[in-house]
């Protein structure tokens, strides 16, 4: 009987390691303050999205640095604004906040950086928005993150 309920318990666990799944996002950030879409989507059924960032143009990250912030949309300006009066060493991202979703980091041209967002803290169909928080390119760099 004991060795049946471990078999059950195996079973448990395996079944639960294959439901989950990780989608992979990509957005290109370029030297004249641009993304290369205006909307980033995530199926309904991942567990996990692995966003890469890759910065296609050549300027260093002092200069136009790009990185990518995820918040609910109606924390999108207030997060903005508080980034704007952190460092580049904290890749324009306030310390712990909570609003704050998912970042990468701050990369300058020719860089990438990878991510991986646990998408338990999303909504499907929820209203998010992504965007660069490096200092006034918050205004026109960013979009809808779509989950669902």
């Amino acid at each position: 009987m004991f060795a049946k309920g471990i078999l059950v318990a195996a079973l448990m666990l395996g079944s639960s390691a294959v439901m989950a799944k990780t989608c992979d996002v990509e957005l290109e950030a370029n030297d004249a303050m641009s993304f290369n879409t205006k909307e980033l989507k995530v199926d309904g059924d991942c567990t996990e999205a692995k966003l890469t960032l890759k910065h296609v143009g050549k300027m260093p990250k002092s200069a136009m640095g790009h990185n990518v912030v995820i918040t609910k949309t109606d924390d999108f300006k207030k997060v903005a604004k508080a980034a704007g009066k952190v460092s580049a060493e904290d890749n324009y991202v306030p310390k712990d906040d909570a609003r704050v979703l998912a970042h990468t980091k701050l990369i300058g041209g020719g860089e990438s950086d990878t991510i991986t967002i646990p998408l338990d803290k999303f909504e499907k169909g929820g209203d998010y928005t992504f965007f660069c928080s490096f200092p006034g390119h918050w205004s026109v760099m960013k979009g809808k993150f779509v989950f669902g």
